[in-house]
């Protein structure tokens, strides 16, 4: 068995319990000091000590085992990257901390957030701009946020929308005509398509009467189908996620209902199982995936972002979605990887390069500049808005996992991964990049001392101090 450490998982077990190291000692039949090793990491777990545990607590070995915790590493280093923040941690202290003290950890990034929001809302008063922070799209972030907190994953609307998939028995291709008969047999909601002019769909409770926009491909009308469903399978449930989700407002509960109603939808129209089997079949790709269920490529995407299931897990997928602008419209991440709130994103990351060759799925290894490195996949989405003439819209869509991962991707053959991978060096944005020598730097990165000289050039545009 590999070597486990898992004292502050050990430490959280016995204290949950009010139990004392003797107490749990005499248990465990082991010394005193054996546990006091145990918890600070001084010895790993034995399998006789595993299973006394397993047995004596009821809690599976999975509760024990090494936690990923390159997403709080992240969002460590983004507080002390906030030239507000006094103090710094070297990269070895941030790595102590999130091991050793994870809870505590993630209460420095919660305040830090929270201190950041307060920021932000002085800065709308002292702008003139009122108190609705719906002008800086903050109830947005509150939403992918929470998302962002459950590793983009909400079992208690996955699996109901699991089983109800089975009931409805949808198929692929034919899922329109499955989601308006359960809405009619289960909820009396007839469905009809009307023109809404830039709606795609309306429900009416009055008359139970739901309007779907005759413009909308059979993917697009399947998943408002399956939202407005969401809302009446699962309004309980959905509520309940919204009562407890800390949001800020009404607007933000609005939008956590909407988003939830999404996820709903998502999980309904590519059940968990079934999706994930035929992701692991087509080791992946998305196009079959998208021909095989009769949906959008941005819908698979985003729905692979989801499947992390304990014990069924699919790829661990970080997805997002940018216009030409750089403008970050959807986020979400299963991984460690970290979208930062400062700065913006980085011009090397392939998402951006997609513009450039439409329709196309490009690749890229890309390496932080903390040593993980990332396989992605991106290309372009188009959608037509209106008649002739008519502004449409295209955004680049984004996934990508961990390298460890690519070698599960079919687009991964015939690439280098190794030693040999072509790596693409890339940062979280210009303002917390560590990479000094980067010509594509838009800001300086903050708190470092920038080299300016009258009587010399450079090809950076931000060359640091030496």
């Amino acid at each position: 068995m590999e070597k486990m450490y898992a004292g502050a998982r050990l430490r959280q077990l016995r204290e949950d319990r009010s139990m004392s190291q003797s107490e749990l000692a005499r248990l465990l039949e082991i010394s005193p000091s054996y546990v006091n090793q145990l918890e600070h990491n001084g010895r790993p777990l034995t399998l006789p000590v595993l299973l006394r545990l397993t047995g004596h607590f009821g809690v599976d070995a999975e509760f024990f085992a090494p936690q990923d915790v390159a997403r709080l590493v992240a969002d460590v280093r983004e507080v002390f990257a906030d030239d507000t923040v006094t103090g710094s941690l070297s990269a070895g202290e941030v790595d102590e901390l999130t091991t050793k003290l994870p809870e505590v950890a993630r209460t420095l990034v919660g305040l830090h957030r929270r201190y950041r929001e307060a920021v932000e809302n002085i800065a709308t008063l002292v702008s003139e701009q009122g108190l609705d922070r719906t002008a800086s799209q903050q109830p947005h972030e509150e939403i992918r946020d929470w998302f962002y907190r459950r590793r983009n994953h909400v079992a208690e609307l996955d699996e109901p929308a699991e089983r109800l998939a089975a009931e409805l028995r949808l198929t692929p291709g034919d899922l329109r005509s499955g989601l308006s008969a359960g809405l009619r047999e289960r909820h009396g909601v007839q469905v009809g398509s009307t023109a809404l002019g830039t709606e795609q769909h309306r429900f009416d409770p009055a008359t139970r009467v739901l309007h779907l926009s005759p413009g909308l491909r059979p993917g697009q009308a399947a998943f408002r189908l399956g939202s407005e469903l969401a809302l009446l399978e699962a309004g309980d449930t959905i509520e309940r996620l919204v009562g407890t989700g800390g949001f800020s407002g009404d607007t933000a509960r609005r939008l956590a209902r909407i988003g939830l109603a999404n996820y709903y939808a998502g999980a309904l129209v590519l059940p968990y199982r079934v999706f994930l089997g035929a992701a692991e079949r087509y080791r992946y790709d998305l196009t079959r995936l998208s021909d095989h269920f009769g949906v959008g490529f941005e819908t698979v995407c985003h729905r692979l972002s989801t499947l992390q299931r304990p014990r069924t897990r699919g790829v661990p997928f970080s997805f997002v979605r940018v216009d030409r602008a750089g403008n970050i419209s959807k986020r979400q991440s299963a991984t460690g990887f970290h979208f930062s709130r400062v700065g913006g994103s980085c011009p090397l990351w392939i998402v951006y390069e997609a513009f450039g060759s439409p329709g196309r799925i490009l690749t890229q290894v890309a390496e932080l500049p903390d040593g993980q490195k990332y396989f992605w996949l991106a290309r372009t989405v188009t959608r037509a808005v209106g008649g002739h003439g008519d502004p449409g819209k295209t955004f680049a869509i984004g996934l990508g996992c961990e390298l460890r991962h690519a070698r599960r991707l079919v687009y991964s053959a015939g690439l280098a991964l190794g030693a040999d991978a072509a790596i693409t060096p890339i940062g979280m944005g210009c303002k917390v990049c560590e990479r000094p020598a980067c010509p594509q730097r838009a800001f300086p990165a903050i708190g470092k001392t920038l080299r300016v000289d009258e009587h010399t050039s450079s090809l950076l545009p931000y060359p640091p101090q030496g």
